[in-house]
């Protein structure tokens, strides 16, 4: 068993899909809001349904605020080294370090000849990147006197400035399946990035490629955990497992734990665009894996990774590795916000009675603005008198409360650093590090960004109900249309309500003395929010749980 000891990096491999740019752009805010450390994009330049990679990032470097940022991998030969070094380090800081350099030889030959690149054998292009490599860490290392000179047989440098520095150490991570590239990798590289799926053995084929990437190490006089092991993985999140990260979270959190004690692979990558299978991965598996791995570290695991039976905590949606939406286990809430009700524990089997209590609505009000009138909602029919939940279909029910008791605590926070900042206690800067230990963990957020954030997740939990959900319950009972087509409604105000919030965080960096403004569209916020998602607890917690989330959910 190999464990390198390096911390566990959890990310996204998404499609630059050019044909869709907002909603790669809002892909990539997802990842960062459900936790996710890095976002990744391959690069095809000669793809022209793709957006171009680079210019990609650069984009998302402004639009985010604490994810990692790397290419899955650049093409080397249509991306000059020293110009790249000067790219990569530009926008490592101006995102503050949130850059890495995900590099690859080149595969697609035809194609890097018709754009204007060198066709190279493979041989060529193990040499060419050695070269580039070289290049890319002379160009960063800005201190050093004198020019870069590189007199390779591919890349040429005679004197070339030095500099700038990026703000961090960046990772060269190189994609690479071969012996001669396995070797490199552990010669000059900082980490290996294969896809699992490229592997002809699968999982099992990673002691021999590692191995080689350590010999390559030694023989350059490296230690071999200098070297990050990361892997671009894809499966399914399925009720029932069928094969190797196929299956319910509490596999894959098994199997991925399992990678790290093995094969020391400490960084992992899903290719998925499906905001649940990001969710999942992110706030499931991630926080069990890491869970694990430090347990095993510190010698105080119980039992290993294939008949554990540790559980993450509640992660900032309230699920758990162990018994994710949709799965049967246990049903429970943590402590919630003031004035929730608890809720009852089922453990197996199926009871008469839903064991969910629904929040119960504010009793505070915080602004003299009523934006829609409560007395005229519709209600939900009765439940069937007598019907039994069986403890997945609790879990369906709790799931609801649990997403919404996230965004209630989120925003108790987001009102308590505001009252903060209004009376002085803190100013706008020295919030951010109140605003490192919240949920989200965000490292370098400034206030008028987190709220911002926040309000992004708001609105991106009711896309997620209006497209998937609220068409499911419709088809399921007809009694509820009157309820769904209310909510939506509501969501549409609860829209204009977060652009009224949207409007004041830029009258705020505009004039930071201007936080009056931002506290009135809050308190509204406030107050529509939380009267909305107790409403809908109060109507659709229980159809859920007799329903599902999704047809054969239950």
């Amino acid at each position: 068993m190999t464990d390198y000891g390096h911390e566990l990096l959890f990310g996204a491999f998404l499609t630059p899909d050019a044909r869709q740019p907002e909603q790669v752009v809002a892909r990539a805010r997802f990842c960062e809001q459900v936790g996710l450390d890095l976002v990744t994009f391959q690069d095809h330049p000669y793809q022209p349904g793709f957006l171009d990679t680079w210019t990609l990032m650069s984009y998302l470097a402004a639009a985010t605020s604490r994810i990692r940022l790397a290419g899955n991998v650049l093409n080397l030969p249509l991306r000059q080294p020293v110009v790249l070094a000067r790219s990569v380090a530009s926008l490592d800081l101006l995102s503050g370090g949130r850059v890495e350099l995900g590099l690859g030889t080149g595969a697609f030959w035809d194609a890097i000849e018709a754009n204007g690149g060198r066709r190279l054998t493979p041989g060529q292009s193990v040499d060419a990147l050695d070269e580039a490599i070289r290049i890319l860490r002379e160009v960063w290392a800005a201190e050093r006197r004198g020019g870069v000179r590189v007199d390779g047989e591919h890349y040429r440098v005679v004197g070339a400035k030095r500099g700038p520095a990026p703000a961090h150490p960046v990772g060269i991570w190189v994609g690479a399946y071969k012996p001669r590239l396995l070797r490199l990798v552990g010669r000059t590289a900082d980490g290996w990035l294969p896809s699992l799926s490229y592997l002809p053995q699968g999982p099992a084929g990673l002691a021999d490629l590692t191995a080689l990437v350590d010999e390559g190490a030694a023989a350059a006089g490296r230690d071999p955990a200098e070297v990050r092991r990361l892997l671009n993985i894809s499966g399914r999140f399925a009720r029932e497992g069928s094969g190797f990260l196929d299956g319910p979270p509490r596999q894959w959190v098994r199997e991925v734990t399992d990678l790290v004690l093995t094969h020391g692979t400490s960084g992992f990558i899903l290719g998925a665009d499906d905001p649940t299978s990001l969710q999942v991965f992110a706030q499931e598996v991630a926080p069990a894996v890491r869970e694990l791995v430090a347990a095993e570290r510190s010698g105080a695991a119980g039992p290993g990774p294939a008949g554990s039976t540790v559980q993450a905590g509640p992660g900032p949606a309230g699920s758990t590795a162990e018994a994710g939406p949709g799965e049967g286990g246990s049903v429970g809430r943590s402590d919630g916000p003031a004035g929730a009700q608890p809720r009852e524990v089922v453990r197996a089997g199926g009871v008469a009675g839903l064991a969910v209590t629904p929040t119960a609505a504010p009793q505070i009000r915080h602004s003299d603005h009523r934006l829609w009138d409560e007395s005229t909602r519709p209600v939900a029919p009765s439940a069937p008198a007598g019907h039994v939940y069986s403890a997945r279909a609790q879990a369906a029910g709790a799931h609801l409360v649990d997403v919404h008791d996230h965004l209630r605590r989120e925003l108790s926070e987001i009102r308590d650093l505001l009252d903060q900042v209004r009376r002085g206690v803190v100013s706008a800067g020295d919030a951010r590090g109140v605003l490192n230990r919240l949920t989200l963990r965000q490292n370098n957020w400034t206030l008028g960004a987190y709220c911002a954030a926040y309000c992004t997740l708001v609105t991106q939990h009711h896309g997620l109900e209006d497209d998937a959900i609220f068409p499911h319950l419709r088809r399921a009972d007809p009694g509820l249309v009157p309820v769904i087509d209310r909510l939506e409604q509501e969501h549409v105000v609860i829209h204009e309500v977060v652009e009224g919030v949207d409007r004041a965080l830029v009258a705020l960096i505009g004039d930071p003395a201007r936080l009056t403004g931002l506290q009135q569209a809050v308190d509204v916020l406030t107050d529509t929010l939380l009267s909305h998602l107790s409403y809908e607890e109060q109507n659709i917690v229980e159809p859920l749980a007799r329903y599902g989330f999704y047809p054969g959910q239950l």
